[in-house]
């Protein structure tokens, strides 16, 4: 993640035009949308400085320079909050690493819970978004029991497997939104490695994955909607909701939430009926 804060800042800058913000948009320009000289001049401060920062070397900024950079740059809370984190990623990796240990486990009581969830879809994500654990039902549609433990991750599932293209109709939409969670994970935990290898891996084996990062795009996963095409229940329409696990700042618990009486929940329910009667390989 070395020189995120400008790969960052100079992205955000490159999707504003000058008439946006009201200056000239006359004239040639080397680069798309502002200029670094421009973004200093609305956001108050000298243009060396701002240089210094989109370099990532400047002094420690405070919040009332990172939320008028933000405000010229039309972030939203959530790019904000990711400007604020990479800019300081010193103190940001020091509170994570006080975090505890990387081992990735998910607690007795919330596995029960997850196996009270007997009508819905439900699994549990960890850092890099893993797969952690999940209920029968969540394993039924996305197949996580399938997979070779290493390959039980989200990112890699959607990307290096070719039944995730057959699983998602909207691949390209999943894939966009997967991205803008991994960056956001990413600049919580500047220096895990493990993360470093895994946006590699993807890197070299998917040209959409390379082409994604390096939108820089950032996005939280809270809630939203998924259509699947599974092979033996057909398409499911499924709202999700994504909720923080209490005590566990870095584990996540996602739970399809078909509409009531849909032909969703229909096919949800013989699903699970066909699940239960096939035998486990």
């Amino acid at each position: 993640m070395d020189g995120e804060l400008g790969a960052f800042l100079r992205s955000r800058r490159a999707r504003i035009q000058p008439e946006e913000v009201g200056l000239p948009g006359h004239g040639r320009r080397r680069v798309p949308g502002l200029r670094r000289e421009e973004v200093a001049q609305l956001a108050g401060v000298s243009v060396d400085y701002y240089i210094r920062l989109e370099q990532g070397r400047g002094p420690s900024v405070s919040d009332a320079v990172l939320d008028a950079i933000g405000r010229v740059l039309r972030l939203d809370d959530t790019e904000q909050e990711y400007l604020r984190t990479v800019a300081r990623p010193a103190a940001n990796a020091r509170r994570k690493s006080a975090a505890g240990p990387a081992t990735q486990r998910v607690r007795p009581g919330l596995r029960l819970l997850l196996d009270t969830i007997d009508k819905a879809p439900a699994f549990v994500l960890g850092r890099r978004m893993d797969v952690l654990a999940w209920n029968a039902l969540g394993d039924a549609v996305v197949g996580f029991s399938r997979m070779p433990p290493k390959e039980r991750n989200m990112p890699r599932h959607l990307f290096l497997s070719p039944r995730a293209r057959e699983l998602y109709p909207d691949w390209h939409a999943v894939a966009a939104e997967t991205v803008a969670y991994l960056r956001l994970d990413a600049g919580s935990h500047p220096r895990d490695r493990q993360l470093a290898t895994l946006v590699g891996e993807l890197s070299l084996g998917s040209e959409d994955f390379r082409r994604l990062w390096a939108d820089h795009q950032v996005k939280e996963k809270t809630y939203g909607a998924k259509r699947m095409s599974h092979p033996v229940a057909g398409e499911l329409v499924m709202p999700y909701e994504t909720l923080t696990v209490s005590g566990e700042r870095d584990q996540t618990l996602v739970v399809y939430t078909p509409e009531p009486g849909s032909p969703t929940e229909e096919r949800l329910r013989l699903l699970a009926g066909w699940a239960a009667a096939t035998p486990a390989v």
